[in-house]
């Protein structure tokens, strides 16, 4: 009995300690982690700067046109709005990859300095001289732009410029050339602004200037349209690929959507539900 009962506290013991060694071994064991799962690949995001005039982004017309372009492409559009002669300057500096603007002269310089290619015309619309609705200086009576300008000068009646070499400043500029006379005096203030900003100055002031239609039109002003449909007046708007440019394939593509068939469409249907007319007429050919 007693030989039976020491064999079994012998067998006991000895299973302890197989069980303690077990347990070290599989305490010590490194941890099984389960295969993890690749990483998602990640798509590039390609992106391009459009350098482009005031005018466009405060129409509202690249709110309204890019995020469709962006969607259909996958190409994310960084909009650089300043004035016309700016804009130009982004490309000549390689700081941009296309640009949007209203300037013909300027273009036609940026392409043939080789700049630029892939030149088109994309749009148009026209400018208009606003004032007060009493209009002091009656320029209501003028048939042409020079006209007008002329009897602003005489009854010196406040003008504000942008004073920006935006397109828009450098057609004001055009005009006062083409009347011969240099506004310098006391009436003739400069905002150097854009064209919303340079609006409202003239709201303010009960002034007079001279805005593109689309943003006159986007705003609720105080102002009446003095002069219209003069074709000196006219305002077409170019796109122009930045021949510097590392990113040629992405911003052939923004030119062709806004060229192409839809993108002509999108333009000529802009504003016509706000305000019963297209803010500009969808004109692209390549030049």
């Amino acid at each position: 009995m007693m030989k039976n009962l020491r064999f079994a506290k012998v067998f006991l013991l000895f299973s302890l300690i197989l069980l303690l060694a077990a347990c070290s071994q599989s305490s010590s064991a490194p941890a099984q982690s389960p295969t993890a799962a690749p990483a998602p690949e990640t798509k590039e995001v390609k992106e391009i700067t459009l350098a482009t005039t005031t005018s466009t982004q405060d129409s509202g017309l690249l709110d309204y046109l890019l995020p469709i372009f962006e969607q259909q492409s996958g190409i994310k559009v960084k909009v650089v709005a300043v004035g016309t002669g700016q804009a130009i300057k982004l490309g000549e500096d390689g700081n941009a990859d296309v640009l949007l603007v209203h300037a013909r002269k300027s273009e036609d310089e940026f392409v043939a300095k080789g700049f630029g290619v892939n030149a088109f015309d994309v749009m148009y619309n026209q400018f208009y001289i606003v004032g007060p609705a009493d209009d002091p200086a009656g320029v209501k009576q003028a048939k042409t732009a020079k006209e007008a300008f002329g009897k602003i000068a005489e009854k010196k009646a406040t003008f504000i410029s942008r004073g920006d070499d935006s397109g828009t400043d450098k057609k004001e500029k055009g005009i006062w050339t083409e009347t011969k006379i240099k506004p310098e005096d006391s009436w003739y203030l400069s905002s150097g602004q854009g064209m919303g900003e340079t609006l409202q100055m003239t709201d303010e002031k009960k002034a007079y200037t001279l805005t593109d239609e689309a943003t006159f039109l986007s705003r609720k002003l105080n102002l009446d349209v003095v002069m219209q449909g003069d074709k000196s007046l006219l305002n077409p708007y170019g796109i122009i690929q930045v021949k510097s440019s590392a990113k040629q394939e992405e911003g052939m593509k923004l030119i062709e959507f806004f060229t192409g068939a839809e993108g002509q469409k999108l333009i000529g249907e802009f504003g016509q539900k706000d305000y019963g007319k297209g803010l500009f007429v969808p004109d692209a050919k390549k030049r």
